[in-house]
């Protein structure tokens, strides 16, 4: 097989977003769309499953995906979605029996359990995973402490425990507690749980030559490829794909870095505390399980959607395409339904695919791209909101110093949510971030935060010392409102 198994996952995901991209702009995606299993699986022997007839069936659930679609028949709207097929390699039972099972006479493990799930066996006692309700009661009970607790790394990675198990030992995402952060999709190391993508009609719109698509990189891109990559090589490689332009969402920043001022300025005085509204995975989390504190998210929109309404004030009819490593993005165009917002959003994976359907590469360019301020482009980091918005408070002389909870990763933020909730909170308001470090540590990341650490200070050490306020004054913000209604 060769590889690690994560490897093969990486590849196979890869693979098929290339075939389905390629065929949507060769116009045959209708046509060939069956046939994609047999070219990426052709056998007869399997190269990573059982056998090649699942590895087909989990590429046409990948195809469904990439299509915009649920992986299976029925869709309950969420943008996370379980393939079925590679679920099911994944152990049923979280609560098995290991060697060190003495099958000792007293069997404290089969009178601790109420559900008659635990069954002596020859040599060891056994757990039917059908009977079985993970209450762990075995465990405790057991003297040798040989029942183990194998909790799924989906399960581990949700912050908000929104992962269970049907009856026949597949995940289920419950779709009102799921915050769509994405990081139960990089944790499965059986590549079992997908995102319904955009790649499709994205090409689709750039095929059309009536319609005016626009990319928009989020600033966690600087330093993603390395020093040499830079937002105008994103500007020049987005012009060759066929988007009529491309625009740096730190800008966007910017723009939300100074009306999320004015909001924050306002609540001050009167003695109110605020959470930021940039981070739609924060925004899940709540509006999903403290419903009670949602009239404390900011109303400022994201930068994403700050940029998407800059353009569509020219432009009303045109297309926005979100490029950026987050999974949430998708959640905040598909649920939040904020007017003028982007279109569609993309992960680097999905447009690795489309540029390399067109042949075209990001391509070493200089830094003269500069689109917004080094706070606008620090919006990507952990703290970054905060340091942008205090700037703005200073620019505009507000004189006033809020304290702000950085809350950095989604266990943070459950933690400082919990604390407003309490009436706890020290600070007057939260940055919430639900990627540690924040979105440059996103699920969709194409580097991770350690290796691209370098090359983004590089970058950004590149920037120029404009103002936030003196950068929006370029832009003809009074065309728009900043605000989600």
């Amino acid at each position: 097989m060769g590889g690690t198994a994560d490897e093969n996952v990486i590849k196979i995901k890869h693979e098929v977003l290339r075939e389905v991209a390629r065929h949507a702009f060769l116009g045959d995606l209708e046509r060939e769309r069956d046939n994609i299993p047999y070219t990426l699986i052709p056998g007869p022997t399997a190269q990573f499953r059982c056998c090649i007839y699942k590895e087909r069936e989990i590429i046409r659930q990948r195809i469904r995906l990439c299509e915009g679609k649920a992986s299976g028949p029925e869709d309950d709207g969420n943008i996370i979605q379980v393939i079925h097929a590679a679920c099911e390699d994944c152990p049923i039972s979280t609560y098995t029996v290991t060697e060190n099972c003495q099958n000792c006479l007293g069997k404290a493990c089969l009178n601790a359990c109420k559900f008659g799930a635990i069954e002596a066996g020859r040599d060891r006692t056994h757990i039917d995973p059908q009977k079985c309700k993970e209450c762990g009661q075995c465990a405790k009970a057991c003297p040798f402490n040989a029942i183990a607790h194998l909790k799924r790394p989906c399960k581990n990675a949700c912050p908000v425990d929104a992962i269970t198990y049907n009856e026949y030992g597949i995940s289920v995402i419950d779709e009102k507690k799921c915050i769509r952060c994405g990081q139960c999709i990089h944790s499965c190391p059986f590549g079992a749980i997908g995102m319904k993508r955009a790649i499709v009609p994205v090409i689709e719109a750039i095929k059309d030559p009536t319609k005016k698509v626009y990319a928009m990189a989020a600033p966690a891109t600087e330093g993603q490829f390395g020093t040499q990559i830079t937002m105008k090589s994103w500007k020049v490689a987005m012009k060759e794909v066929g988007f009529n332009d491309f625009i740096e969402v730190g800008l966007g920043g910017d723009m939300t870095a100074a009306y999320e001022a004015e909001e924050w300025a306002e609540a001050y005085e009167k003695g109110e505390k605020k959470v930021t509204s940039c981070c739609p995975g924060f925004v899940n989390m709540v509006r999903n399980h403290f419903p009670e504190l949602a009239d404390k998210i900011s109303t400022t929109i994201s930068p994403m959607a700050a940029v998407s309404r800059l353009i569509k004030a020219k432009e009303p009819d045109a297309i926005t395409v979100f490029i950026g490593p987050c999974v949430a993005k998708k959640s905040e165009i598909a649920d939040q339904k904020i007017p003028g917002n982007c279109d569609y959003a993309l992960n680097y994976s999905e447009i690795r695919a489309i540029m390399r359907a067109k042949g075209v590469e990001l391509l070493p360019d200089d830094t003269s791209y500069q689109e917004s301020s080094i706070y606008g482009k620090r919006f990507a980091n952990s703290g970054g909101v905060t340091a942008a918005v205090v700037q703005s408070l200073k620019e505009r002389e507000h004189g006033i110093e809020p304290k702000v909870c950085i809350a950095n990763g989604a266990k943070e933020c459950k933690k400082a949510l919990m604390m407003m909730k309490m009436g706890k909170l020290p600070e007057d308001f939260i940055e919430g971030m639900c990627c540690e470090g924040g979105c440059v540590g996103g699920p969709g990341s194409f580097n991770d935060q350690v290796s691209s650490k370098k090359s983004r200070e590089d970058l950004l050490s590149k920037a120029d010392d404009r103002k936030i306020w003196e950068n929006l004054e370029n832009y003809h913000m009074e065309l728009f409102s900043m605000h989600r209604e």
